[in-house]
């Protein structure tokens, strides 16, 4: 069976740019950075440095040219705050896409854009 959710992989066209975007707006913690084999980088990153699941930046043109076939489409990310309404105010501050706060069944939501315009959920769950 399976015990966690580890990583999940994220196919940018500029990983600088991503990760700038990642760390220094959304305020993510980079966890490693390592260059491997035929030029792939990889930068994994996480909101918290003791985050149990993380997100790995991957250069989309490496990755297609390395593994033809393998779908770089954005997945779709569900991230959670304690605190949305700062959260929001501290995206739309940075000048971040941001959509509208709406009411769900399990608590608050809100989409955001990234600097490539990947967009993003962020939820503060009901209690």
């Amino acid at each position: 069976m399976f015990s966690k959710l580890g990583q999940v992989m994220l196919y940018v066209n500029n990983q600088d740019e991503s990760l700038a975007f990642w760390t220094e707006v959304a305020g993510f913690h980079i966890v490693d950075e390592v260059i491997l084999d035929e030029g792939m980088r990889w930068i994994e990153i996480a909101p918290a440095k003791d985050s149990q699941t993380s997100i790995i930046l991957h250069d989309k043109e490496v990755v297609a040219r390395m593994s033809a076939g393998v779908n770089l489409c954005t997945p779709s990310l569900m991230f959670f705050t304690d605190d949305l309404d700062r959260l929001y105010a501290d995206l739309s501050a940075k000048h971040v896409t941001v959509g509208e706060i709406v009411e769900m069944p399990t608590g608050r939501v809100f989409n955001f854009a990234d600097n490539e315009k990947n967009y993003f959920a962020v939820m503060e769950r009901k209690v």
